[in-house]
C-alpha cells in the first residue's frame, strides 16, 4: 500500500466510515507491469484508486472486491495468460499475478476499534512522500492485521512488541523467517513470508509459486527508507541537466562545487541542496558524518584534474552504489595512471565509470543527463542487456539483484589498469 502515498490525500477522507476493499500483489511472476506490494481501493461503489496491471486485471479485481465486501471474506486470485479465452482477465504480457483482497467493513455507529487497514491507510496518508516508513500486513484467510513503522532503517523484529501483537495467534515465524522479515524491511525491500501454523514447521517464504495454499497465514513486508542520495559534482550545463533527470528517479540531490559565482546561479534551483565547498572535502564531511550509505551514488562532472582527482581518490575509498565521472578516453587513462600512483586498488578503480554513461550518441547537456541515468539504472540491476528490447528474447521484467551483487564495469578491467 505504499504506492498509494504519494497519491493526492483527499482520497482519505472520502473512505472515512465507508465500506471498501484493498487488493494488493503478494505474488509476481515472469513479465508484469507492477511489483509485490502494488494496492488497488475499490470502494462499495465499485470507484478504483489506484493500478495493479495497468488495465489487463483490474475490472475482474474490482468484481473479487465487490464479492468480498459483500460477504465479508478474503479473497486470493492468480492472474495469468490465458491463450484460449479472448474474453477472459488476464496479463497480455505473459507473466502472473497473485493478488489478495481484503474487505474493510464501514464503521459502526458508536464503535471505536477501527479495522487496522483503516487505521493504516490514515497513518500512511499522513506521511510526506518520500518519507521513511514500512507496513507489515497479515495476508491470508483471515487477514485483518497491519502495523506501521516509522523507522525501518533501525528495525529489530525481536524487539518489536506490534510485530509479536500482528503474530498472535495466527501463526508464528521461524528464526530464518523472522530474520528475513527483518531484513526486508531495514533495506527497503517488499516481500511475502509464510506463517507457521501454531505446532508445525513453518512452509517457509512464498512468491510465485502458485502451488501453495492460498489461503495460508503470511506476512507482506512493505519497506521505504530515505530516499538515496546523488551527489553532482560540477556546476555546469550538464549538471543543470543532470538534477532533474536524477530527481525523476528518486533520488535526492545535491549539487558540489568550490566556486560560489557558478554554484549560486538559479539554474540549479532544482536541487534539493547546493554547496559551495571542495569537494572531496564536502564527500568526506559526508561520510564521516554517516550521511552516505551503499545507495549513494557520484556524479563527478567538474572535469578538473585539481578538483576530480582528489575527489575520485575520496570516492573509491568509499562503499557507493555508483561512480561516474565525466571526461574522454585518453583523460580517463590519465586519471588511472595518477589514482595508481596515488595508490588507489586497482579493483577500486575498475568500479569507476568512466567515461560516464551509456553509448547512446548522446551530445547535448540533456541527452547526457539521460545516458548517465540510463547507466544509474543498468549498474543496478545486474540483469540489464543495454540492448534494445525487440533485439531481446527473454521477459522484459527481470528479477533485480541490489547493489553489493553486481558485478564491477567490465569497460576496463582490473589488469587492465594495473597494466596501464
Amino acid at each position: 500500500m505504499l504506492d498509494l502515498i504519494p497519491l493526492p490525500g483527499s482520497w482519505v477522507p472520502s473512505l472515512a466510515g465507508r465500506q471498501f476493499a484493498v487488493a494488493t500483489i503478494v505474488a509476481a511472476t515472469g513479465s508484469v507491469p507492477r511489483p509485490v506490494g502494488t494496492s488497488m481501493i475499490v470502494t462499495g461503489s465499485g470507484a478504483v484508486l489506484g493500478s495493479l496491471s495497468g488495465g489487463c486485471v483490474e475490472g475482474a479485481v474490482v468484481a473479487l472486491a465487490l464479492e468480498a465486501m459483500d460477504d465479508g471474506g478474503t479473497r486470493r486470485k492468480t492472474f495469468g495468460f490465458s491463450s484460449h479465452d479472448a474474453f477472459a482477465a488476464g496479463l497480455t504480457c505473459g507473466g502472473e499475478l497473485d493478488i489478495h483482497i481484503e474487505p474493510v467493513p464501514a464503521d459502526l455507529p458508536g464503535e471505536t476499534a477501527q479495522h487496522p487497514l483503516r487505521t493504516s491507510l490514515r497513518q500512511l496518508a499522513d506521511l510526506e512522500p518520500d518519507q521513511p516508513v514500512a507496513l507489515v500486513r497479515r495476508v491470508g484467510t483471515s487477514g485483518g492485521g497491519a502495523v506501521v513503522l516509522s523507522d525501518p532503517a533501525n528495525f529489530r523484529a525481536a524487539a518489536c512488541p506490534e510485530l509479536a501483537g500482528l503474530l498472535r495467534s495466527k501463526g508464528s515465524l521461524s528464526a530464518e523467517s523472522l530474520l528475513q522479515a527483518e531484513a526486508l524491511v531495514r533495506s527497503g525491500g517488499a516481500g511475502v513470508v509464510r506463517l507457521a501454523e501454531p505446532g508445525h514447521c513453518p512452509p517457509g517464504r512464498f512468491g510465485g509459486d502458485q502451488h501453495q495454499d492460498p489461503g495460508a497465514e503470511a506476512i507482506l513486508v512493505e519497506s521505504r527508507l530515505a530516499p538515496p542520495r546523488m551527489l553532482v559534482f560540477g556546476a555546469n550545463d550538464f549538471g543543470a541537466a543532470l538534477i532533474p533527470a536524477a530527481k525523476l528517479l528518486g533520488y535526492h540531490v545535491t549539487l558540489v562545487d568550490a566556486r560560489p559565482a557558478f554554484a549560486s546561479q538559479p539554474r540549479f534551483a532544482a536541487a534539493d541542496e547546493v554547496v559551495t565547498d571542495w569537494p572531496h572535502r564536502y564527500l568526506a564531511a559526508e561520510s564521516a558524518a554517516g550521511r552516505l550509505d551503499s545507495r549513494a551514488v557520484a556524479a563527478v562532472l567538474t572535469h578538473d584534474p585539481k578538483f576530480d582527482l582528489p575527489l575520485l581518490e575520496t570516492a573509491l575509498a568509499l562503499d557507493l552504489a555508483y561512480i561516474g565521472a565525466m571526461g574522454s578516453r585518453r583523460s580517463h587513462l590519465q586519471r588511472v595512471d595518477s589514482l595508481l600512483t596515488a595508490g588507489v586498488a586497482p579493483e577500486r578503480i575498475a568500479q569507476l565509470h568512466s567515461p560516464i554513461g551509456l553509448d547512446l550518441g548522446a551530445v547535448t547537456p540533456a541527452e547526457v543527463a539521460v545516458s548517465i541515468t540510463a547507466e544509474l539504472i543498468a549498474a543496478r540491476n545486474r540483469a540489464a542487456s543495454c540492448t534494445p528490447l525487440r533485439d531481446w528474447s527473454g521477459p522484459i521484467h527481470q528479477q533485480q539483484t541490489r547493489r553489493g551483487t553486481q558485478p564491477a564495469p567490465t569497460n576496463v578491467s582490473p589488469q587492465e589498469i594495473a597494466w596501464t
